[in-house]
């Protein structure tokens, strides 16, 4: 019988741990010498998107700085999950910080590996849309102003999810939280709050700023390898969900991915196969009411109109 070629259909695709792939194009996660500076053992739920960011972005970060990395840590899930007294899941210099300092504590790290003549030791804080877009905002805020050399990690899942799912200024609208329910003329989080904190990061002119998602893993690994290519204030917004199926994020539009230096944006990445919001909306339980009646609810038109403001805006369609 003719001998035929065997071919390695997963090559060229988004799998993540490929070792058929050459090594230079191999994930952080494929590489054998990989830090797994979050390892096993933490207490998060199954499937959680928050530990899978952390690991990747961690990890990209000790091979790009040669493992000279410490993290400073807001309170939230990453740090209730990872470190349950007496026990820890990191290996590196980890600091624990209250809800909003984390960014204020980061500057002053990095500043004392200035004046211990360390300048190669690299500093990232990180935290939760509520520990960042909420209660940590004005030490974000001021970490970028003074241009600080700190990279700074958000993980976002869109509510106080540690706490009992309630809302945070990073909540999507009709969102059902504890503190958003499903009742009355308009059930779920009003239209019209919160804030976009990547572009208030751009604002700030600071040198970079960046949107990754765990739907993209390689994507998140070479934007966090850039950002520590770079001194000065960093920002990298990573979408982390609680439940399966956020991706869609992503492929709707409702979470565009880009990135941009000193307020400009440089690159973004191309929506693949666009979905319309009603694919990302029905698999997750808080948004079910905007669905449970005889007809679609009208917000999720409105929902739709966002997701199509972001791709006209960010030029998302290749």
């Amino acid at each position: 019988m003719e001998e035929q070629p065997v071919k390695f259909y997963q090559t060229g695709t988004f799998t993540v741990g490929n070792r058929l792939l050459a090594e230079g194009h191999r994930s952080v996660q494929a590489d054998m010498h990989r830090t797994n500076s979050l390892n096993s053992g933490h207490r998060a739920c199954q499937g959680c998107g928050e530990a899978l960011g952390a690991r990747y972005a961690i990890d990209a970060a000790m091979r790009a700085t040669g493992n000279h990395l410490i993290a400073v840590n807001a309170t939230g899930c990453l740090e209730v999950f990872s470190t349950p007294y007496p026990e820890t899941s990191w290996q590196i210099p980890w600091i624990h910080s209250l809800f909003g300092n984390a960014a204020a504590v980061a500057s002053g790290v990095a500043a004392a590996q200035r004046a211990l003549g360390r300048p190669h030791v690299r500093v990232i804080a990180q935290g939760g849309d509520g520990g960042t877009t909420d209660i940590g905002f004005g030490c974000l805020s001021g970490m970028f102003e003074r241009n600080d050399d700190v990279l700074y990690i958000c993980y976002d899942n869109e509510a106080y999810m540690n706490t009992g799912v309630q809302r945070s200024s990073a909540t999507p609208p009709a969102a059902r939280t504890a503190t958003t329910p499903a009742v009355g003329h308009s059930p779920g989080n009003v239209f019209g709050t919160g804030k976009n904190v990547p572009l208030i990061a751009m604002a700030h002119r600071i040198p970079y700023v960046a949107t990754a998602s765990v739907a993209n893993l390689r994507d998140l690994e070479a934007k966090v390898t850039a950002a520590m290519q770079i001194d000065g204030a960093r920002y990298v917004h990573i979408h982390v969900p609680c439940p399966l199926g956020w991706g869609l994020a992503v492929e709707s539009g409702l979470f565009p991915l880009f990135e941009a230096r000193h307020g400009k944006i440089t690159s973004r990445t191309p929506i693949r196969r666009k979905v319309p919001v009603t694919e990302y909306l029905k698999l997750q339980k808080r948004f079910a009411h905007l669905f449970a009646g005889r007809g679609e609810d009208a917000r999720v038109a409105l929902i739709q109109q966002v997701a199509d403001r972001n791709i006209e805006e960010f030029g998302l369609l290749a």
